[in-house]
């Protein structure tokens, strides 16, 4: 028996994929589950559908991420911090401070989203990575500067 996996199934498949199952298992396991349903014409029409949909959906966030990404080239950030006479600072600038400098800015960014290379413990320009999708990331620069 055809039928369309409605969740992903361990050794099976995952979802929207179409298996042929023994009749048995698909009757008293599959179905009953709600893991699967029969593939029947009107059955794998709407699951195309889906899948057309999901695709476009995929492709505007895809665009609004690289639009977002952009937009967030331009931006110039400055984060003060605390230092000592040699310019090493007291702690280190971290991913929340860089979401809160842009969130000043007018731009919400996960902190968990941004990536230093490594961690910042002095004064000077450095650079960050913004993971906004899966295919996007984004470059920004930033100053550390001694607060007053």
């Amino acid at each position: 028996m055809k039928v369309i996996l409605m969740q992903d199934v361990k050794s099976l498949g995952k979802k929207g994929d179409v298996k042929e199952v023994a009749d048995g298992y698909a009757r008293n396991f599959l179905i009953p589950q709600k893991l699967a349903q029969k593939a029947s014409s009107g059955n794998l029409n709407s699951i195309a559908h889906e899948h057309n949909l999901q695709a476009e959906r995929d492709n505007r966030a895809l665009i609004k991420a690289q639009q977002f990404a952009a937009e967030l080239a331009e931006k110039q950030l400055i984060i003060t911090a605390k230092c000592g006479e040699s310019g090493r600072l007291f702690g280190s600038v971290t991913s929340a401070n860089i979401a809160e400098a842009l969130a000043k800015q007018g731009v919400s960014v996960d902190k968990r989203k941004i990536e230093i290379s490594e961690p910042v413990k002095s004064l000077g320009n450095y650079d960050a990575i913004v993971k906004l999708h899966a295919e996007v990331h984004c470059k920004i620069a930033f100053a550390v500067v001694k607060a007053e």
